[in-house]
């Protein structure tokens, strides 16, 4: 299977030109220092390249967070060819901002029943960006049920973000 294609499904190209830049304005907003005014929706997450071991920075949506746990989840709409998701997956210890502070964290990658269970329990909360998340990979759920939300959510990719001990979450 090649990346942005799901078993006979395949997700919209990636934005080129202004749209590109709009999709990566966050970016900029975290680079000047104005990170927090995304709250607790968004993160800027650093990942070693795994090819040419080049910093890189990424700014995605945060599906959960447990605050209690010291725990991120986030969800790769582009499937398991992400650069990012690639990246975790061969140096999983990295550090994000989450508001304005820094974090040193480890990747750990749930399984594909476990993603189920995170997407059932986000689109109840956040219905209009599931829809749009769920679109853009291609992925059905016509009805709108919790079961065609966990079956979906098989399909994707998640990350859970563990922060190092000793950290205190905010």
């Amino acid at each position: 299977m090649t990346p942005g294609h799901r078993g006979g499904r395949s997700r919209p190209p990636l934005p080129r030109g202004w749209r590109r830049r709009l999709a990566r304005l966050p970016l900029s907003f975290y680079r000047v220092g104005l990170g927090p005014v995304f709250g607790r929706r968004l993160l800027l997450l650093r990942h070693t390249g795994r090819n040419n071991g080049l910093d890189r920075r990424v700014v995605l949506e945060v599906v959960a967070h447990d605050r209690e746990e010291g725990t991120w989840f986030l969800a790769s709409g582009s499937g398991p060819g992400a650069a990012w998701y690639l990246d975790l997956r061969a140096s999983p210890k990295t550090t994000i901002q989450f508001g304005n502070r820094h974090y040193a964290v480890t990747a750990h990658f749930p399984s594909a029943d476990e993603g189920g269970e995170i997407m059932a329990r986000y689109a109840p909360a956040h219905p209009r960006t599931a829809r749009r998340l769920l679109a853009f990979t291609g992925l059905d759920v016509a009805d709108g049920s919790t079961d065609a939300y966990r079956r979906a959510g098989r399909a994707i990719p998640f990350v859970r973000l563990d922060a190092a001990p000793g950290q205190r979450v905010r």
